[in-house]
């Protein structure tokens, strides 16, 4: 379970390809070696609705939460970390450059005892492996 959620105003559709960034985030997330790949969802929500600052209206924003289980510890968690953020803010470099635009990236970890989950994914990818 490595879950990414990115939350982002809507005054980003134009400069940015939300497509690719889910694209970009999902790669990077499987280059860190350490997120099982049947367990990987990057989901993008625009944000009609927002206040900035002082609310000027070319303000922007792009928020993403990291959910994912124990067992990882603080050194793994941080390297996969500033790799998936390097990559996600070395994309947007453009936007920093066009406007004023706040990007974050934040870590959960999710207590097993309280966390349920059912997915089918990982045995598909074990027999595509096993078959291709």
């Amino acid at each position: 379970m490595p879950h990414f959620t990115i939350e982002y105003s809507a005054n980003l559709n134009a400069r940015v390809d939300m497509g690719a960034v889910v694209e970009l985030v999902r790669k990077a997330a499987v280059e860190t070696g350490i997120f099982p790949l049947g367990g990987i969802r990057v989901r993008a929500i625009k944000c009609e609705h927002y206040a900035i600052a002082d609310n000027r209206h070319n303000y922007g924003f792009l928020d993403m939460v990291l959910r994912l289980g124990e067992g990882r510890d603080l050194a793994t968690r941080k390297k996969a970390g500033e790799h998936i953020f390097k990559a996600l803010s070395t994309y947007l470099d453009p936007v920093f450059t066009e406007t004023k635009f706040a990007l974050s990236f934040d870590m959960q970890i999710n207590d097993k005892e309280t966390s349920w989950k059912r997915n089918n994914i990982h045995e598909a990818l074990k027999v595509e492996t096993v078959n291709g």
